[in-house]
């Protein structure tokens, strides 16, 4: 990774494209510093130390501490990402949009792209005043602007532009950047808490309350989960494909043998972002309701007891499952072999084939749902049977992890091809 670094560096196209990558970042954590006005943020950091276990504490960690601070980036990429996921499943559902997404090709794509566009402001509506109720309804409004009409809608529309900026700012780094944008943004939202985690870290090993080789293991695990997102992150089914030979004129067309590839993460970290948010949903519930926190709903509830890693795995499988199935469609992928005159070997075109594929694909989504949910709930475990993740403050969420490496990875695949595209010696040589 470094060595791709350092070799796009020295190409003055791609050095100018990463530095405007690097200011359009520089500008998003400044915004994360601007509270919006009438807000009592002291109050709710406090607020907000209570509810990390609940999908306001998820919401947290991927704004990069904005949301508990309430800042003008508080709603972060959530409303585009719910946006992007709520069009992608009605391309399915619906069939004009399925014909624009598929049948018209790039002006179809861009029409999609600003539905996509106009979703995500109406979401930031929705979620700007959810959050602007919240605030309210538990004192976190100053005193002189609780009731005040004019405070709400400043409050509501500072946070639903703040995600529409977010969503341009995106964009302008995958038009004149290194591409990727929403992702880059959400991967500096989840490594910026990583220098405060660090020096928590110390200070605990320092001051006793953090035994140094406990530290040391957790790192160690750390770095053995990234190790196997690295290695499924890359790997593959491939099921081959051979083609029968045409006669075009006078030429003879096919005969090749090639393969379809099948990754085994499909669906990516969608999974866990939809088990997380429903497996928290109870304990959000209860806590925006009043209940006790040592209560035995809250503990039966907590992010770090068994029960929660039980339902949550569960949920992971069934979203891993579901996700796949909307992602891809084995006999759409069957039809469109046979049209082009491709074959799996031993199995006859047509039902046979798709029959196949759709085996195959429920292997690999078996085994990629089971290791998302070994990194999801590994850090659940150590927290329930030590203190190291509480007292680490080191953000060993599954969901980050996953999203941290996979954004670094598909960001140095994109400077490979940017770099291939700009330097020929290698084919010349």
């Amino acid at each position: 990774m470094l060595q791709t670094l350092r070799n796009a560096w020295k190409i003055e196209e791609l050095r100018k494209k990463i530095l405007f990558t690097l200011l359009i970042v520089l500008l998003y954590r400044l915004g994360n510093a601007v509270p919006v006005p009438y807000v009592n943020v002291t109050a709710l950091q406090y607020y907000f130390n209570q509810l990390q276990n609940t999908v306001l504490g998820l919401y947290n960690v991927m704004s990069g501490g904005a949301f508990s601070t309430a800042t003008i980036f508080a709603l972060s990429i959530q409303p585009y990402i719910n946006a992007s996921i709520i069009i992608q499943l009605l391309c399915i559902a619906i069939p004009a949009l399925e014909r624009l997404s598929k049948e018209e090709g790039e002006e179809g794509r861009k029409k999609i792209a600003s539905i996509t566009r106009y979703a995500t402001v109406g979401i930031g509506l929705l979620m700007g005043f959810a959050y602007y109720m919240l605030m309210r309804n538990n004192g976190l409004i100053d005193a002189d602007a609780q009731n005040s009409v004019w405070a709400a809608i400043v409050i509501v529309l500072t946070f639903t532009s703040g995600s529409a900026l977010i969503m341009w700012l995106g964009e302008q780094i995958t038009e004149f950047g290194v591409g990727n944008g929403i992702s880059i943004i959400l991967f500096a939202s989840i490594v910026s808490r990583l220098p405060r985690s660090i020096i928590t870290s110390i200070q605990n090993i320092i001051n006793g309350s953090l035994k140094w080789y406990t530290a040391v293991l957790v790192f160690l695990g750390a770095l053995a989960l990234i190790v196997l997102i690295v290695w499924v992150n890359d790997a593959e089914r491939r099921i081959p494909v051979q083609y029968a030979k045409r006669v075009v004129g006078r030429k003879m067309y096919g005969g090749q043998s090639t393969y379809l590839p099948m990754k085994v993460n499909m669906s990516g970290v969608m999974p866990i972002i939809f088990a997380q948010s429903i497996a928290m949903l109870p304990a959000t519930i209860a806590a925006l309701v009043g209940s006790k926190s040592d209560g035995w709903f809250m503990r039966l509830f907590d992010s770090t007891s068994i029960a929660y890693a039980i339902i949550y795995f569960l949920l992971i499988l069934f979203f891993a499952y579901f996700y796949s199935t909307i992602q891809f469609n084995p006999i759409e992928v069957a039809n469109n072999l046979k049209k082009n005159g491709g074959y799996i070997p031993g199995f006859r075109p047509g039902k046979p084939t798709s029959e196949f594929i759709q085996k195959v694909l429920n292997k690999i989504t078996l085994f990629g749902a089971v290791y998302l949910g070994i990194v999801a709930c590994v850090p659940i475990l150590v927290s329930h049977f030590s203190n190291a993740s509480s007292l680490t403050g080191l953000s060993l969420g599954g969901t980050s992890i996953i999203i941290a490496v996979g954004v670094a990875l598909e960001t140095v695949r994109a400077l490979e091809a940017q770099m291939m595209m700009r330097n020929y010696k290698g084919f010349l040589s």
